[in-house]
């Protein structure tokens, strides 16, 4: 059976070392690599879009990075439960324009047994802004 440590139930230290694996793993752009964190049956909400599967998952990740160049992340721990944990998170991108943006959002986390993340939901808002103001 597939692990993904840490392991729930959750402390705030290693829900803490969860948030930096995901942020490890996505500022990757790897979809594959990140795709192993999640359940084979895993449910996401991204904005208005819903995908569910790794499958399904290694597709809108290869369709976000195309479109989304020079993508840098940032997430935050916010709260976490037993086998829980609620991130906020900004990451910036620039368009195949070369209009720079900031992506702000919150996202909550459920986890399996074994560490798999089989529920995600994102709320993401995204604000333009010149090359001068990017963070990350």
């Amino acid at each position: 059976m597939e692990q993904k440590y840490p392991l729930p139930p959750f402390t705030k230290e290693t829900a803490e070392q969860k948030i930096q694996k995901a942020e490890d793993a996505w500022n990757s752009k790897d979809p594959e690599r990140v795709s192993k964190a999640y359940t084979l049956n895993s449910e996401w909400r991204n904005r208005n879009q819903f995908v569910n599967g790794r499958e399904e998952i290694v597709e809108f990740l290869t369709g976000k990075w195309e479109r989304e160049q020079n993508y840098k992340l940032k997430k935050e721990y916010w709260a976490h439960t037993d086998n829980r944990i609620a991130v906020r998170f900004e990451y910036e991108y620039q368009d195949q324009n070369g209009q720079w943006w900031r992506a702000y959002g919150n996202e909550n986390w459920q986890f399996d047994q074994n560490g798999l993340m089989e529920k995600r939901f994102a709320s993401i808002n995204d604000l333009a802004i010149e090359e001068n103001e990017k963070r990350l």
